[in-house]
């Protein structure tokens, strides 16, 4: 009885471990924010009766542990972070482009600022070691302010910065859409500008993130995987009412999402062009000290699996 107990154990094991649910195709993990949009619409483009399980995340930090952890397939990040984890050593790659854009300068409404340069002596919000960090000193630095010395920067959290804004405690802030939005279709705050350098940073803002390991062991997997990044992201470019709808089940209404959708591009594609920008934007990290040594650009990005499905799929 103890022989027929330990096969019976044994093969159920076989079963479930090594012979998955046929209708199971990967894990994917993003954020649920209309910018990070396109996990949800990846069972579209999967082999008939596959799925796709679709993990929801509010940073990018906790995504790539997830990954990295082997409960994830592929998963958001940004590329300010996807860098930090490559200069640290940790074996991820970006294999295809998630969003562009999506950023802003914002003042307040009856603010006297007109430009960057007028807000030497003003206090600034933002959130430390974030992309919106980088944009923020980036673009003081171009209007002739010195980051440290000439405005007050002062850690506000994303979702504060609006109140913040709106009672004087901050005179300007750099965030992430769709809270640049928000802040003026609810009349207390106006945009000062877009923070996009093209022959710097440009408007890189995020990707999609595998595993060395299993770009190795499972190349196939990630190729499936990128292509439905892009197919679905070609699907919610072509059809605006049908992404904003999506995400507006999210959270965010819809006339909120009607006014920042301009500013956010999603994204699939990546060339040489866009590894120069994360290269730049590397730069910028490590004279800010939020990396110590820069990354293998040549090893953190993987363009060949972008450049199959560009000539597949024909514009």
């Amino acid at each position: 009885m103890a022989i027929l107990k330990l096969f019976v154990s044994a093969f159920i094991f076989f079963l479930v471990v090594c012979c998955p649910d046929p209708g199971f195709a990967f894990n994917a993990g993003t954020w649920k924010t209309a910018q990070t949009i396109q996990p949800f619409f990846y069972d579209r483009f999967t082999g008939a009766g596959q799925n796709v399980k679709v993990f929801s995340f509010t940073n990018p930090a906790d995504q790539k542990t997830a990954l990295m952890a082997g409960n994830l397939d592929i998963c958001g990040t940004t590329i300010a972070h996807a860098i930090h984890s490559a200069a640290l050593g940790q074996p991820v790659v970006v294999v295809a482009a998630l969003c562009n854009k999506c950023s802003a300068f914002v003042v307040a409404a009856d603010s006297p600022v007109q430009s960057p340069a007028d807000l030497k002596g003003k206090k600034i919000g933002y959130v430390p070691g974030t992309m919106h960090e980088i944009l923020l000193r980036e673009t003081l630095i171009r209007s002739g302010l010195s980051p440290d010395r000439e405005v007050a920067l002062t850690r506000v959290d994303f979702f504060d910065m609006g109140l913040a804004l709106a009672r004087g405690g901050i005179d300007a802030f750099v965030s992430g859409e769709p809270f640049p939005t928000i802040a003026v279709i609810k009349g207390y705050g106006r945009i000062l500008s877009y923070p996009y350098y093209g022959e710097s940073i440009g408007t890189i803002n995020a990707g999609m993130l595998v595993t060395r390991n299993s770009i190795e062991k499972d190349h196939g997997l990630v190729l499936e995987m990128v292509r439905a990044h892009a197919r679905a992201t070609r699907l919610l470019k072509q059809h605006r009412q049908l992404w904003l709808a999506k995400a507006s089940e999210f959270g965010t209404p819809m006339k909120i999402l009607e006014g920042a959708a301009d500013n956010m591009e999603l994204a699939w594609d990546m060339d040489p062009d866009f590894v120069e920008k994360a290269r730049a934007l590397g730069g910028r990290m490590q004279v800010l000290g939020l990396i110590e040594r820069q990354p293998d650009y040549s090893r953190l990005f993987d363009l060949s699996f972008v450049d199959q499905i560009r000539a597949e799929i024909k514009d």
